[in-house]
């Protein structure tokens, strides 16, 4: 009895063992496929993933049938042709667009994404292709004409965007609103309803976005005050460390920016001529 007793328990403990090691392989295998996958250059792949915000007009949107178009996304394309790579856009939660793109879930992140210092630490930037400014938007009748006479008053702006980060490093501006912080909002879409229906007294928003929604939906209704924000340049978030795909993405675009095709997609969203050469 003793003797079976043994050989049940040495069974046993191998057995566990076996688990243990197979356990361990496979979390060691998991941790490398996770590992390569976020490792892996862009420019080995077939297929590049673009993150984006679908509601951000005229950079990155979905239409009426439920297509995602844009200036941006037709420049991707674009430029996606000069590398041969496929294009897949892959609307994504904006305010964890980095966290996407160097977990490997996204290979760029492309809409209107503006070039700041703090973002340089988490992700390589292609040449800048567009300026921007970060205006203040109220509704025309309003009696806001500064920045000073945003105190008390309730401002909005898109959560993880460079608005939100252009006031907060104005000083102490933000203190002055009406609760002491900014509004956020989701997407700049859902701020614009607010402002239309008086909930916010102002927003602030890139300048590309505000005179494209503006044009749509009656300028006369909207006022763009004099002072901003700042101005900034816009460029395609590449993965951290990623400086092969950095190299040929660029001179991919420099290809679509001489050879007049980047020209005729600004102009057919801008209606002229804005891209940086």
């Amino acid at each position: 009895m003793k003797i079976n007793s043994l050989i049940k328990k040495l069974t046993v403990a191998a057995i566990i063992a076996t688990l243990g090691v197979s356990l361990v392989a496979c979390g060691g295998n998991a941790n490398k496929s996770s590992e390569s996958k976020a490792a892996k250059s862009a420019l080995d792949k077939d297929e590049l993933v673009i993150g984006l915000d679908d509601t951000f007009v005229p950079m990155g949107f979905k239409n009426e049938n439920g297509e995602i178009v844009g200036f941006d996304v037709d420049l991707a394309n674009a430029v996606g042709k000069k590398l041969n790579k496929k294009v897949k856009f892959q609307s994504i939660d904006w305010s964890m667009k980095e966290t996407e793109l160097n977990n490997g879930n996204i290979d760029l992140i492309w809409n209107g994404y503006s070039i700041t210092d703090e973002r340089k630490e988490k992700v390589e930037f292609s040449k800048p292709y567009l300026s921007n400014t970060q205006v203040i938007v109220t509704l025309a009748d309003s009696t806001i004409k500064s920045k000073n006479d945003l105190a008390g008053k309730k401002v909005g702006a898109q959560n993880g965007s460079t608005a939100v980060d252009a006031v907060e490093a104005a000083g102490d501006i933000e203190k002055s609103f009406d609760g002491g912080k900014l509004v956020t909002f989701e997407d700049n879409n859902a701020a614009l309803m607010d402002l239309e229906a008086k909930r916010l007294d102002a927003i602030v928003v890139d300048e590309i976005l505000a005179r494209y929604y503006m044009k749509a939906r009656g300028e006369e209704k909207y006022k763009i005050l004099t002072e901003n924000f700042g101005s900034e340049e816009y460029g395609v978030g590449i993965k951290k460390g990623d400086t092969k795909f950095v190299e040929a993405f660029n001179k991919a675009l420099d290809e679509v920016i001489s050879d007049g095709t980047a020209a005729d997609i600004s102009k057919k969203w801008f209606e002229q001529d804005i891209i940086l050469k």
